[in-house]
């Protein structure tokens, strides 16, 4: 969704939302009482587009709540990663990431509404690289920043250096290149992560 140099990134949040290998279908129930219509809603804190806060895999992490807002607000780099294959390598960042604070990987998940074990994901060499780059958030557009069945390790190497981790964006829409990024989870209380809505401003596109 575009407007007046906005992108939203961000994946609909609805029952046929992109869903990680083996997770449940959120459900929305509607109901209609005293003449209002409210909706309950069943869904995990990973569904859709989100953040992980560093105790989705680190105990006696930061939860969500504690999480700095200035890690995702601010200049976000766009890399196009769709030639680098499905496992994302420090030798296919290197070089691109000088300067960045945030990063943001467009892989060929963007786009894509369903997902089996194959998806794209950085390698731990990867993930070594820019906890060590003074990253403030890093996100990816497929379910997960590692690999199916991994041991957790990308994640535990992210968020243990204080990086916010964003994942099932939807960058199909995205050029390669540099923007400010707005990225406002729910504030949850003690929780592992959220859903997050994901805007990028093209200053070059002129503002609202």
């Amino acid at each position: 969704m575009r407007g007046k140099g906005f992108i939203d990134i961000t994946r609909p949040l609805g029952e046929g939302v992109p869903l990680y290998p083996g997770d449940r279908k959120p459900a929305f129930r509607r109901r209609e009482q005293d003449g209002y219509t409210v909706t309950d809603l069943d869904l995990t804190t990973h569904t859709g587009t989100h953040v992980d806060a560093p105790s989705h895999y680190l105990p006696g992490g930061a939860t969500l709540d504690r999480v700095p807002l200035r890690q995702l607000l601010g200049r976000a780099r766009v890399l196009d990663m769709r030639d680098a294959g499905d496992a994302i390598t420090a030798d296919a960042l290197s070089g691109k990431i000088r300067g960045a604070k945030r990063v943001l990987l467009r892989t060929r998940a963007s786009g894509i509404h369903s997902f089996g074990e194959d998806f794209p994901h950085l390698t731990p060499d990867a993930a070594r690289l820019l906890a060590g780059s003074g990253m403030a958030a890093v996100g990816i557009d497929s379910p997960s920043i590692e690999a199916f069945g991994s041991d957790g390790s990308v994640h535990r190497e992210l968020l243990g250096k204080g990086i916010s981790i964003l994942e099932f964006l939807d960058l199909s829409g995205v050029s390669g290149g540099d923007y400010l990024m707005i990225a406002l989870p729910l504030r949850l209380e003690g929780l592992d992560g959220s859903p997050v809505r994901v805007i990028l401003l093209d200053e070059g596109a002129g503002g609202p």
